[in-house]
């Protein structure tokens, strides 16, 4: 069974429904026992690397450990775990200190080392227990069964019990920091086990910069120095080729030098594997590209080369040909392919008008009245509406990923009766994320956004927008960012709203606030402002109406702030606050909306709100390509760490005496 493997991704360290784990430094491993057969005394252990080479003879006091253990089993056990050297006193070591044992192949060698380099297997999930094929259950369960089939065995020598905290990892980051560790792993408690894939289910939480790199050739030593003086790096591209990303010369012991220098030997090539030539301080040497190693760095050059690498070992569990560069990556985008597959999917059914979906997830979604219009206008159907969000989901799943959803339903479409629905249906499909909200009595469970399938779900239900809440799931009390609604009244054309945007603007930066503008897919504008950590929603919108009320009072004729809308003046735009509390509102950004020309809420730059835009032109059948072209421009809001909200108070004291 090849291993489930983690995206290097972010995610909360406070979830209800995540797990954390550290993320230990070692050889992935999928362990098998086979208790001993009738007659026999001895239990059989295999230990197979991630690309499923046998290390069963390099670790024997792991395998005695395993075998000891199953003496009194009665069926065949698949563990997934980490081999990791360890200290005198039993604490994890990082990945060079195993190195010594990876590559050992005569038994004398293998007793040498392990005499005084120990190690020990930390075990994280159970695959197979008996007849069970465990790896089906969530992963909940599997750490239920897990601990009950380890027990006491596991403790503190050669076979171990993962650590696993549930819910808050602060105290384990925390912890990850001050003891120098890699990372950690965050995990779906909810999640199955899926071999082989690389999945958002599992996430990387990385603390240094590491990752594999493919050697394309050396260069000579100088001084004293032996075998060679630097490896040069590369990732493969499409052409069979590497593209150069720098040398690193400094982590090597002797030993490894002499280890890794008959490798290099064995491989000898006349000419570079490198797609272009590259410049070196001593003379180089060429290699056929199948060596891999694993490299830390302080960063990433403007040009893609290495900054401060340092050589941690070799790595034989790593294909070259697989090798890329490591980039963090939203939470749980689709991969082309998939989107591909479901889009097509999609087509054939709305073709027969209903049917059976099957996402790449496996869960299944069953989908009705796909050729029913809903812009009668334009002739949008609820097909067409499902593939504008299996196209547009790599780049709006991030942005209502853990979010309460409140459901606007339109299920004749734009130009019938519309209603509000928060409650999550009592049967929602599997895969579909409904839950309590902490503090709301008054709804029993409400849809959480952040998966494919509670997006395409919501879609069948005729729900044409996402509107999520400020906050999420797990901080529901405390918001992420505030925004100001910018509302015409009738007589308002756009340019007025485009220049109360600026007028926002200008406010915000001279309290030192960046913000981000967005259509709302109809005819207004949003500006959002990202907020530090715990930042409650009183405060977040007391800091609007602040902007909104100095906006108002110096250009009268075009804004205000008045709530009764009986009082406005029909030619003014509206500054609306009031969205800033809690469990309130606003469409997201990618999100179709009811208006007449099928808008999207899209996000801009500052320089077309200055040059004017006409929202007409951002609809579901534009926004795909735009985005495309343009990149994710929401993407700085979802990561920025929020603005210094008490110094923007300060200067707004300072400025205007508030």
């Amino acid at each position: 069974m090849e291993p489930m493997l983690a995206t290097l991704a972010d995610a909360p360290l406070e979830d209800p429904n995540l797990v954390y784990e550290p993320k230990y430094d070692g050889i992935r491993a999928i362990v098998t026992v086979t208790p001993p057969a009738k007659g026999e005394k001895v239990a059989k252990v295999a230990i197979a690397s991630r690309l499923g080479n046998d290390k069963t003879e390099q670790f024997p006091e792991v395998v005695a450990a395993l075998a000891a253990w199953a003496r009194k089993r009665k069926g065949v056990a698949i563990f997934d775990g980490e081999i990791v050297a360890v200290d005198g006193a039993g604490k994890p070591l990082g990945f060079g200190s195993i190195q010594p044992r990876i590559h050992l192949q005569r038994g004398k060698d293998v007793a040498r080392v392990a005499a005084t380099q120990p190690v020990a297997l930390y075990v994280f999930d159970l695959l197979r227990d008996g007849d069970a094929e465990v790896w089906k259950l969530p992963l909940v369960e599997r750490r239920k069964r897990l601990e009950a089939a380890l027990g006491a065995a596991a403790q503190d020598g050669p076979l171990r019990l993962s650590r696993q905290v549930a819910g808050d990892g602060a105290a384990l980051m925390a912890e990850a920091q001050a003891e120098g560790w890699e990372g950690l792993i965050a995990k779906d408690a909810r999640s199955t086990y899926r071999p082989g894939k690389r999945t958002a289910d599992w996430r990387k939480l990385k603390l240094v910069k590491r990752q594999e790199f493919v050697v394309g050739g050396w260069t000579e030593p100088r001084g004293s120095r032996n075998r060679f003086g630097a490896l040069l790096l590369g990732l493969p591209t499409a052409g069979g080729k590497l593209k150069y990303v720098g040398h690193v010369g400094g982590g090597f012991s002797e030993a490894t030098l002499r280890a890794v220098g008959a490798k290099l030997d064995a491989l000898a090539a006349d000419a570079s594997p490198f797609e272009a030539k590259i410049a070196t301080n001593d003379k180089p040497h060429w290699v056929r590209p199948a060596l891999v190693v694993e490299v830390r760095f302080g960063d990433w050059t403007g040009d893609g080369i290495l900054r401060h690498p340092v050589f941690l070992g070799v790595r034989d569990d790593v294909r070259a040909a697989g090798v890329a560069r490591e980039e963090k990556v939203p939470a749980a985008p689709p991969a082309d392919a998939d989107t591909v597959a479901v889009l097509e999917a999609l087509a054939a059914l709305e073709a027969r008008g209903s049917g059976r979906l099957t996402l790449p997830s496996g869960d299944v979604l069953e989908l009705g009245n796909l050729k029913k219009v809903l812009w009668p206008g334009l002739g949008v159907t609820k097909g067409e509406l499902l593939r504008y969000y299996a196209t547009i989901a790599p780049w709006l799943l991030p942005v209502v990923r853990d979010r309460p959803l409140v459901m606007k339903r339109l299920p004749d479409g734009i130009a019938g009766p519309s209603f509000y629905q928060h409650r999550a249906p009592d049967d929602v499909p599997p895969g579909v994320r409904s839950e309590p909200v902490p503090g709301d009595t008054d709804v029993p469970a409400r849809l959480i956004g952040g998966s494919l399938t509670t997006l395409l779900y919501m879609a069948q239900l005729a729900v044409l927008s996402q509107d999520p809440y400020f906050s999420r799931i797990q901080s529901v009390s405390t918001m992420d960012f505030a925004a100001i609604d910018l509302d015409p009244m009738d007589g308002a054309p756009f340019s007025r709203v485009l220049d109360v945007a600026r007028w926002v603007r200008d406010e915000l930066e001279g309290l030192g606030v960046t913000a981000y503008p967005k259509t709302s897919g109809a005819s207004g504008l949003h500006v959002y402002v990202p907020l530090p950590p715990r930042t409650p929603y009183k405060a977040g919108m007391i800091f609007c109406q602040i902007v909104g009320e100095l906006v108002a009072k110096k250009h009268p004729k075009e804004a205000t702030v008045e709530r009764m809308v009986g009082r406005r003046d029909d030619t003014h735009v509206y500054v609306d606050c009031l969205q800033n509390i809690e469990g309130k509102t606003l469409a997201c950004a990618y999100s179709a909306r009811g208006s007449a020309f099928a808008g999207a809420s899209t996000p801009l730059t500052w320089a077309e709100v200055d040059a004017g835009v006409d929202p007409a032109d951002f609809t579901i059948r534009t926004l795909p390509a735009r985005v495309r072209e343009r990149g994710d421009l929401w993407e700085p809001l979802r990561t920025s760490p929020g603005i210094d909200l008490q110094a923007a108070l300060e200067r707004v004291q300072a400025r205007h005496g508030r």
